[in-house]
């Protein structure tokens, strides 16, 4: 097959270890998932530019989804993303970044990636986004990265991938499509420092309202609304609500570890918040699942109080460590 990143097989690929099982959220959202396992694939250290997860917010009825903002990939590996124009045969454009040295992200359907199986595969018609790291048309075999791993599909679900919609439709419902250039410029010669700077740019960018308190504040009208809604809706809610924060600020925490093992000090209490946040959405997860099961979602809210606190907690410890010249390397 036709690779981007040589040497890789379904078989024999290890997942980062953002990715662990013990974690609380081993996946995050199908966009970060599998850009850090490409970062990884790559020779780079995801962990390194996941300071922008201190900058997401709450939107009124979701929280941020988050994803590696382009510039900081730029900053920190050389990485360039760009919007892939899809104006002819899928195939063709996906075959062409690729003899290019791109890859390819594009959105497929889940109802034919043998990954998702017991989730959609041949289940249910969800997008999700797959990085295409090799393809043979010939054979109509595709290996990609998605979510947590590495996986390769063949035969009828290579067809279906790339069926022809303008003969089933009558219109070319071309997926959003993008594509990595991996030698744009020079990787950062100082990515500790790198990634320092910009966890202070994400800092003065944070929401100026505390996000969760925001969540708190309408949570209890989630409630009363979700108590009308079917029992598979919590999984929908859930993901854009509880895992997106849970996840982010877990990211967040593996991220102020990784600046501490590389000798940044005085970000360990932020840390800790992090991490509190992050388990505690983990919690909260569970308990609103039993509460749809019994429709009974009394007191619920009271679960996130110490995550709002926490929040604060974070944010004041790493202002203090951001401003001190000794949390920059220690010597």
């Amino acid at each position: 097959m036709r690779h981007v990143i040589p040497g890789i097989t379904a078989a024999t690929y290890a997942a980062h270890r953002l990715h662990d099982l013990e974690r609380a959220w081993p996946e995050t959202n199908c966009y970060v998932d599998l850009l850090i396992e490409v970062l990884s694939a790559a020779g780079h250290e995801p962990a390194a530019a996941l300071g922008f997860t201190l900058a997401q917010d709450f939107e009124g009825d979701q929280f941020t989804f988050f994803k590696f903002p382009t510039g900081d990939l730029a900053t920190l590996y050389g990485l360039e993303i760009q919007e892939l124009a899809i104006f002819d045969r899928l195939e063709d454009h996906i075959g062409v970044q690729i003899d290019r040295g791109r890859l390819p992200l594009v959105e497929f359907d889940a109802f034919h990636l043998p990954d998702t199986e017991g989730v959609s595969y041949r289940i249910a018609h969800t997008k999700t986004t797959v990085a295409v790291n090799a393809i043979d048309p010939v054979r109509r075999r595709m290996g990609y990265f998605h979510n947590a791993g590495y996986f390769e599909l063949e035969g009828e679900d290579y067809a279906a991938l790339f069926a022809d919609r303008a003969a089933q439709t009558g219109l070319p419902l071309f997926p959003y499509s993008e594509f990595v250039k991996f030698d744009r410029t020079a990787a950062a010669s100082d990515p500790v420092e790198t990634s320092l700077s910009l966890l202070r740019h994400h800092a003065a960018r944070r929401p100026a309202e505390n996000p969760v308190g925001a969540y708190r504040a309408v949570f209890d009208a989630h409630m009363a609304a979700l108590a009308d809604r079917p029992p598979d809706y919590f999984h929908a809610y859930a993901f854009n609500t509880l895992r997106q924060l849970g996840a982010n600020f877990e990211l967040l925490q593996s991220h102020l570890a990784w600046l501490g093992e590389n000798g940044v000090t005085g970000l360990d209490t932020a840390g800790a918040q992090a991490g509190t946040i992050a388990n505690g959405a983990k919690t909260m997860q569970f308990k609103l699942a039993r509460a749809m099961a019994r429709r009974r979602f009394d007191g619920l809210g009271d679960t996130l109080d110490p995550l709002v606190t926490a929040y604060d907690r974070l944010t004041a410890s790493l202002d203090l460590a951001l401003s001190d010249t000794r949390s920059s390397r220690a010597a």
